[in-house]
């Protein structure tokens, strides 16, 4: 049996479904599974030894620039690529109507879910089969959900495991404790005080830590520079490919950031990780598996699901949170850990 997923986006949505991947694996030990998605995130879904071929596609490129899609032959030729296969199942478990489209490309059987449970409920109308998964529970027990209905196996009541293949290091492990700090996110809203950051470099460099901050663009670079700044153990890391920063994160002893894709990565990698949320509400998307803490903003507006903080006072939500109050927590994740 063939199947093909559709999860272009963004890195913690495609790490969300790598739980309903090792299902697949254990309950369907022989299916061959492909997956489509958004190529600045290609690296991910190998991770999973599931997954057999990655079709990427540039669909956030070809919204900007239709016109220069068609001329350019990219789509066709994206179209004919995965058209080379007929695959028993073409998954879309996105539930979006780009995402639907794309599935549309594909030869085989179209499932997803219902316009109930669908991000957008005009998506179900392209699939031939749907399902109708709950939306009030997380994102991994939705798409294990999904997965499950759709290849007609019993899902069994366990933790999420990512199963995500074991590094082999490239380097040795840094000869004294590392924290990396994850200080960067797309919300606005989502980041956190840069002081806050100050402060807890400050904390962790003279507790002995070592804190790497890694960077994706000019602005985190020059974020990542004035927070190194503030102690001569905290180092601003290279810019890394996805599967070389989460070679990284798999040595060091915790992860410290704001709601990320690349604290999901971490959860996915076992490394105990303490995710800060204020605008938005991990009850359905946040971080999870083994030793991940959530810490949440209690604050009147907060969750308030917003890329742009509108309060009088920006980012007020995050004064609830102190620096000393999650290095306190961070030291009772380490005390806790073999």
């Amino acid at each position: 049996m063939q199947i093909l997923i559709i999860k272009m986006s963004s890195l913690g949505d495609i790490i969300h479904l790598f739980p309903a991947l090792t299902d697949i694996q254990r309950q369907r030990p022989t299916l061959a599974c492909d997956w489509v998605v958004e190529e600045a995130f290609a690296e991910i879904p190998p991770l999973h030894p599931a997954v057999r071929e990655v079709f990427p596609i540039k669909l956030r490129q070809w919204k900007k620039k239709p016109f220069q899609a068609l001329k350019s032959g990219d789509l066709f030729s994206f179209k004919s690529l995965i058209q080379k296969k007929y695959y028993d199942l073409v998954i879309d478990a996105q539930g979006l109507l780009k995402s639907a489209v794309v599935a549309t490309f594909a030869y085989g059987t179209k499932v997803g879910f219902n316009r109930q449970s669908a991000r957008e409920p005009l998506a179900s109308l392209l699939y031939q089969q749907t399902f109708d998964i709950s939306k009030d529970q997380h994102a991994i027990w939705r798409l294990r959900q999904l997965m499950a209905s759709a290849l007609n196996y019993p899902l069994l009541p366990t933790l999420p495991i990512y199963g995500i293949k074991q590094f082999t290091a490239t380097t040795l492990m840094a000869a004294r404790p590392t924290l990396i700090f994850l200080h960067s996110t797309t919300w606005r809203s989502k980041h956190l005080p840069e002081n806050f950051w100050f402060q807890l470099v400050s904390i962790a460099g003279e507790a002995g830590f070592q804190i790497k901050l890694p960077w994706g663009n000019a602005l985190e670079k020059a974020r990542a520079q004035r927070l190194a700044a503030a102690h001569p153990l905290a180092v601003v890391m290279p810019l890394l490919h996805l599967q070389d920063l989460a070679k990284e994160i798999s040595t060091v002893q915790a992860v410290i950031g704001v709601d990320t894709g690349l604290a999901h990565l971490a959860a996915a990698l076992n490394v105990p990780t303490i995710t800060i949320y204020g605008a938005t509400n991990p009850s359905l998307t946040g971080t999870c598996g083994h030793q991940q803490i959530r810490l949440l903003s209690h604050f009147k507006c907060s969750p308030c699901l917003k890329r742009e903080c509108t309060f009088s006072k920006k980012l007020a939500c995050y004064e609830t949170i102190s620096p000393q109050y999650v290095w306190q927590t961070l030291l009772n994740i380490l005390a806790s850990t073999p």
